[in-house]
């Protein structure tokens, strides 16, 4: 069939149109650009990732066409990333960036082409099951990308597939160098797309006013001055500006609350202080991959942030919010991120944590 690769200049992706060419498949590759403001290469690598793109295309044997689809994630995306911030919450846009740009305006662009499905490099699963579609994690654990797919429909986990998705990254790498893939030894991208490795502070002091206020402990004792409060998030230990004033045992401190209405930060010390745990949490603006909230028969458990063990944990609610019960407390569960929703290996949807 025809398939439209998203070719991000990464080696996952490079690998996705190299497998689905041998297979048989009439592969194009498609080079997204999303983000134009201040793209001048120092720390947007935009030009480079299209050079290796079109290098893997060449390699590989198929068409590219690069597209700019950056009003649409100025819109869709990073209009809402401003918004979650100015509130005073930690956005996960990646994760609003596959719904509504990857998968959406890309989707698309593919089907106009003729394509009857897109491809990523994404490390997650996709399984039919009696005409319905289901989102399993990556055979690879360290690498697993469903948590960022959660918000993904049937109408669009039927048009896509993920040609790496069944392997680990060594495994991945393997291929690429043996094909002589010219990315094959690329280091990973990290952080927000549009962000790059730039200074976070000073991006979003861009868009954003800085409003400074106190640093106080639990106790509301004043122990420094933050620069303003959406650029600390729950857990955060580093940047605080305080590493020098010991208290206690001399532990670290760690961001435990912002109250907006003080333009406050609240800090305590030590990793395992009881006011960074959470036995519960309410989710908002529930997306449910198989068009409905899901009942909890006991085997349910969650991830509140990437890389996290899945937890244990009872669900209640229903299409649009739910709330969250765990049966061990869980470290800096941060208002903005996603809590997302597994049983065993297939991820159910998820929602904001409120």
């Amino acid at each position: 069939m025809k398939i439209v690769v998203g070719l991000s200049g990464g080696v996952d992706s490079a690998v996705s149109a190299l497998l689905l060419k041998r297979q048989g498949h009439e592969v194009v590759g498609l080079f997204m650009k999303n983000w134009e403001d201040d793209d001048d290469g120092e720390y947007c690598s935009t030009r480079e990732d299209l050079v290796d793109a079109v290098s893997v295309a060449d390699k590989v044997g198929i068409e590219i066409e690069a597209v700019n689809f950056a009003a649409e994630y100025r819109e869709r995306v990073f209009a809402s990333f401003l918004a979650e911030y100015r509130a005073g919450r930690t956005p996960n846009p990646d994760v609003l960036c596959n719904a509504e740009i990857k998968f959406k305006a890309f989707l698309d662009h593919a089907m106009a082409l003729g394509a009857e499905r897109i491809a990523t490099g994404h490390y997650a699963r996709i399984e039919e099951r009696d005409g319905a579609f289901a989102l399993l994690k990556g055979s690879d654990p360290s690498k697993d990308q469903s948590y960022f797919l959660h918000r993904l429909t049937q109408a669009q986990l039927s048009r896509a597939v993920f040609p790496v998705g069944h392997l680990r990254k060594s495994e991945v790498r393997a291929i690429a160098r043996e094909a002589g893939l010219p990315n094959h030894a690329k280091k990973d991208s990290t952080g927000i797309c549009f962000i790059g490795e730039r200074p976070f502070r000073e991006f979003l002091s861009r868009y954003l006013p800085r409003e400074p206020g106190p640093i106080v402990t639990a106790a509301g004792e004043r122990v420094g001055e933050h620069h303003g409060l959406m650029y600390y998030t729950l857990g955060q230990r580093q940047g605080l500006g305080i590493g020098g004033r010991r208290g206690g045992d001399g532990a670290a401190w760690y961001v435990a609350a912002k109250d907006l209405a003080a333009n406050t930060l609240v800090v305590v010390q030590g990793h395992d202080d009881p006011r960074l745990f959470s036995t519960r949490l309410e989710a908002q603006d529930a997306s449910w991959i198989a068009g409905r909230a899901p009942r909890d028969d006991g085997t349910l458990a969650a991830k509140t942030r990437y890389r996290q063990a899945d937890a244990r944990c009872s669900y209640s609610g229903g299409e649009s919010g739910f709330s969250l019960e765990f049966r061990e407390p869980q470290w800096a569960v941060t208002p903005g991120q996603s809590a997302v929703l597994y049983r065993g290996e297939e991820c159910l949807g998820g929602g904001v944590i409120a």
